[in-house]
């Protein structure tokens, strides 16, 4: 971030009413900050300038899903305005409201997340505001105009992923490729997919999950997907990270309960999704260490990770049997 944007960022956002704009942490896609708005607390969540403000950058898509979820029991910000801008040199951005609570990733970072019968509560709340979630009509709130993205295209995105790293990373990724294509479920109706769901895109305080944040990649599609990528991310097994919570989150079974109680139907065949989830962090962590190992000076905790993916593309094929 540039001091010139922070600047063009107060001129169009004074005459609003919003001050004392700062840098928040968090967000690869787009920009975020913290403001003022008449004592209140505000965020701004502003594209990246000099690029086409499209596919995980198009910051008014983001406000659109969180705005057509704001009647809905989901808990979201309140978005308070946009403006489209003149992208690529302006930027589109818009400004919600502040929610109180904080975001960990209690199963992969060592950082301290609160008291473990908190965070244990947490993943269980997170498990029922997930079934909420797709237990919402498309259409209802309006976003029956978006694609439907099938499993199958799922697979195919991170199979072009896939394709650009190293071999050495991800050894066998075809084969188990086409595992997933030859056992794919027959697909559900279609739900809204935050695209990453997991307690680091939360807020919760000692209640519960107070909001549902960073929808960059959020689609219509089977909302198994995102359960899957939920369990995954829920099980200390997955990372074989040491952190101060592992053996005192819930196991991954009773969190599937917890989903599927409040969906109130089976949902099936979530081991495939699990292995599908396992195939795309395969993928995503490929492609964070392969950026990783051109930068000047390579993070090592970055690099640690690459002597992980065989073993996540192993837990895939074991969902798979």
């Amino acid at each position: 971030m540039t001091t010139e944007l922070l600047d063009d960022l107060h001129r169009r956002l004074s005459p609003r009413g919003i001050a004392g704009l700062r840098p928040l942490a968090g967000g690869a896609s787009s920009l975020t900050f913290a403001g003022d708005l008449d004592r209140r607390r505000v965020v701004v969540k502003v594209a990246p300038p000099g690029l086409a403000p499209i596919a995980h950058r198009d910051v008014l898509r983001q406000a659109r899903i969180v705005r057509a979820l704001s009647a809905t029991a989901v808990p979201v910000p309140e978005i308070l305005f946009e403006d489209a801008g003149q992208p690529p040199d302006t930027p589109p951005l818009f400004v919600m409201s502040f929610s109180e609570g904080t975001s960990a990733e209690p199963l992969f970072d060592a950082d301290d997340a609160g008291p473990t019968a908190v965070v244990a509560e947490r993943f269980r709340h997170a498990a029922r505001t997930m079934a909420i979630l797709h237990q919402l009509s498309p259409a209802d709130l309006g976003l029956a105009d978006e694609p439907v993205i099938a499993p199958a295209a799922e697979v195919d995105k991170w199979c072009r992923t896939l394709s650009t790293v190293d071999p050495e990373l991800a050894p066998g990724w075809p084969e188990v490729a086409d595992l997933l294509r030859e056992s794919t479920p027959p697909a559900v109706a279609s739900a809204i997919v935050h695209g990453d769901f997991r307690l680091g895109n939360l807020l919760a305080d000692g209640h519960g999950v107070t909001a549902v944040i960073d929808w960059e990649i959020w689609s219509l599609g089977d909302p198994r997907v995102d359960a899957g990528w939920f369990l995954i991310n829920s099980d200390p097994d997955t990372y074989d990270r040491i952190t101060p919570y592992r053996g005192t989150t819930p196991p991954v079974a009773e969190l599937a309960d917890e989903y599927r109680n409040t969906l109130a139907h089976k949902a099936p065949d979530l081991e495939w999704f699990q292995a599908l989830a396992c195939f795309k962090s395969t993928a995503t962590w490929s492609l964070i260490v392969k950026h990783n190992r051109r930068r000047t000076t390579p993070d090592p905790g970055v690099e640690a990770m690459a002597a992980r993916l065989p073993t996540l593309l192993s837990r895939a094929g074991e969902f798979l049997n």
